[in-house]
């Protein structure tokens, strides 16, 4: 799962670097979606656009393998749009 959004991420990393150190990226399939100042920003974005679809979350650091893994939203046990605690 998110294969072609890892390898997007591993093959544009020296221009997220330079263009977005320090930010959170959204990447569905083989596009950038965006760059965000939080976690919680993009997060929120890539839900609105892709609902439950996967999508992949990374923070642009120096370290390409860096990863923010957050089971409750790929199993759909919550939404990162959800307003209210279920």
């Amino acid at each position: 799962m998110l294969e072609k959004e890892r390898q997007v991420f591993s093959d544009k990393h020296a221009e997220l670097i330079s263009q977005h150190p320090g930010q959170f990226i959204v990447i569905k399939d083989e596009e950038i979606i965006g760059a965000f100042n939080t976690i919680d920003d993009a997060l929120a974005e890539g839900a609105r656009r892709f609902g439950l679809q996967p999508f992949l979350v990374r923070q642009v650091t120096e370290s390409v393998s860096e990863t923010i893994d957050i089971p409750a939203l790929t199993l759909g046990i919550l939404r990162a749009d959800s307003t209210r605690p279920i």
